[in-house]
């Protein structure tokens, strides 16, 4: 295993370092392992998120104005505890409440549960939307139910958005559940990732081959085959999320994000196959995005997703946000 890392014991901690060093314009606590906004926002509702580390920018990268207020960093491929999240809901909550944007995954949805009820004996008001919008397997290692994956971007950046107007607990908790019900994302790996702790890759992927329907902690997809070229893999991906949803009729937002270890020049490779798929199935696509959005630490491959948009949900997709992450504008 070679990684610019100091230990596998300290790389949570000494990368939350580095976003402090790096970033002076957010407030990083050491001690609850949370990235913090000083975005203004009293008054409003405060939008929070958080999961295991190891898919940078998410959700760190995406903390700042018009997007999300904190970000609670787990170790690598864990949940945050309570703890993290009740001190990130007490941090940035201004009187309007809390929403917690939640993957999919065992761990982060009971965490944030116990975080809502501890919230709550705080008299801090709380809602939830759970993200799970994998089509690739219907239960996983770490899920019952789908998995959470790209969609939650885009809904962090449009109830962040629907926050940042003023909107009220209720409604940024409605305009996220919609999101989330109208998207869908679909990966694939060609190569395993490897936990630092672990040293080793998560698990083997012969040279020849490919995992269809990855999993971003390295959890076994739909199923192992020879290794395709762009074009197939774009229709497979397209074709998998098209088939289980309608994406007709209404224009889409796409997310394209690399797994964390393929250049970008690749990912527009396939996204040109990406588009010419979706256009012959008559899908719009409004808006775009290539890049690292959501992946696994080293692990080479590409996640697709998704989401029918009507024009609120374009409008607050367009609304001015400034993260590390994504920028626009300000």
């Amino acid at each position: 295993m070679k990684k610019l890392i100091n230990s596998p014991d300290t790389v949570l901690a000494d990368a939350l370092r580095g976003v402090a060093a790096a970033h002076p314009e957010l407030s990083v606590d050491l001690e609850n392992r949370l990235v913090v906004s000083t975005a203004p926002r009293e008054g409003r509702v405060a939008v929070i998120s958080g999961g295991g580390s190891g898919h940078e920018p998410l959700h760190s990268g995406f903390v700042g104005a018009g997007m999300l207020d904190a970000a609670c960093a787990g170790e690598v491929f864990t949940s945050p505890t309570p703890d993290q999240m009740l001190a990130a809901a007490q941090q940035v909550d201004s009187g309007a409440g809390v929403l917690f944007i939640v993957k999919n995954y065992t761990g982060d949805v009971l965490n944030f549960e116990m975080a809502a009820e501890l919230a709550g004996d705080d008299n801090i008001q709380t809602a939830s939307v759970v993200v799970a919008d994998d089509v690739a397997v219907q239960d996983s290692t770490y899920t019952a139910g789908r998995r959470g994956v790209g969609t939650t971007v885009i809904v962090e950046k449009i109830a962040g958005a629907a926050a940042a107007e003023g909107k009220s607990l209720a409604e940024v908790a409605a305009i996220a559940e919609k999101v989330s019900s109208a998207g869908r994302s679909m990966g694939v790996a060609l190569t395993s990732c490897t936990v630092p702790a672990v040293g080793h890759p998560s698990f083997d992927l012969p040279d020849d081959e490919m995992e269809v329907g990855v999993g971003i902690h390295g959890e076994p997809g739909r199923k192992r085959v020879p290794l395709e070229n762009a074009h197939d893999i774009a229709h497979d991906l397209v074709t998998a999320i098209a088939d289980d949803a309608d994406f007709t009729g209404a224009p889409v937002i796409a997310l394209l994000s690399g797994l964390g270890g393929t250049p970008l020049i690749e990912l527009y490779v396939i996204y040109a196959d990406i588009a010419a798929a979706l256009a012959e199935r008559g899908i719009e696509v409004a808006r775009v995005l290539v890049g690292d959005y959501i992946t696994s630490l080293d692990m080479a491959g590409c996640s697709l997703t998704l989401v029918r948009a009507d024009d609120e949900m374009l409008r607050l997709w367009d609304a001015p946000v400034n993260t590390t992450a994504l920028r626009w504008g300000v």
